[in-house]
């Protein structure tokens, strides 16, 4: 596990806090406009933040921050995971987890060990545009199912966010993701955003008349969806 990016302060990545951002390496979709492909496939000998200077820096900022974000990549890929939320909670943080849901096991554990506070689960698409939208011939769909269900019925704080890509997303994969996801305390629809890292170039982000078409699509099942990145 290596930690291949740091934002040391943001008020986006973490609802309603001062927070620091991590950034692991590694992930086991290959989204094709994913737009952190330098972590998704790192380069050889990309440098990286070591582990203890990380926490250093934050038990510093103890009084300013209030919280830190753990991105990537898919972070549960790394069996260090939880020791690494359990440092960070040493120092007092409350951590959030963005993750693609394919490790529910993984996912259930952290929770249970109250090694995090808040998850931001990406739903790519409807289930079965997975393949499409994961650059992967047989997506664990199961898992990220079994992920879904869980965030439904527990307490632990969550959102379910979809990035919306006018090339690969159309009316009906809303329809169907919000049945999917029917009950969903938070579900946010977010503009693409074009990167020179992303994996698969050429995709654009989607006029924000037709970002509010879905996302009343959307609200038909889940009235709380919202918006996000658009102006």
């Amino acid at each position: 596990m290596r930690i291949l990016g740091f934002t040391k302060t943001t008020l986006l990545d973490y609802p309603g806090r001062v927070a620091s951002t991590l950034f692991l390496d590694g992930c086991n979709f290959r989204c094709p406009f994913c737009h952190n492909g330098s972590l998704v496939t790192p380069p050889e000998g990309a440098p990286s933040y070591e582990i203890v200077d990380v926490l250093r820096f934050l038990k510093k900022r103890r009084g300013i921050l209030d919280g830190v974000c753990i991105s990537g990549g898919e972070p549960t890929i790394h069996p260090e995971l939880p020791s690494l939320c359990r440092e960070i909670k040493a120092l007092g943080y409350p951590v959030k987890l963005d993750t693609n849901g394919t490790n529910p096991g993984l996912l259930q554990k952290l929770a249970g060990e109250h090694l995090i506070d808040y998850v931001a689960m990406d739903i790519k698409s409807s289930p079965a545009r997975y393949p499409a939208l994961t650059g992967m011939a047989a997506p664990d769909i199961k898992s990220v199912s079994r992920s879904v269900r869980w965030l439904l019925t527990d307490p632990l704080p969550y959102e379910f966010r979809t990035t919306v890509v006018r090339e690969l997303h159309k009316a009906e994969d809303f329809i169907e993701i919000s049945r999917w996801i029917s009950g969903a305390r938070q579900y946010c629809l977010q503009s693409y955003q074009d990167s020179p890292q992303t994996i698969r170039p050429g995709f654009t982000a989607c006029p924000k008349a037709q970002m509010e078409e879905y996302l009343e699509l959307a609200r038909a099942t889940i009235p709380s969806a919202r918006l996000r990145g658009i102006d």
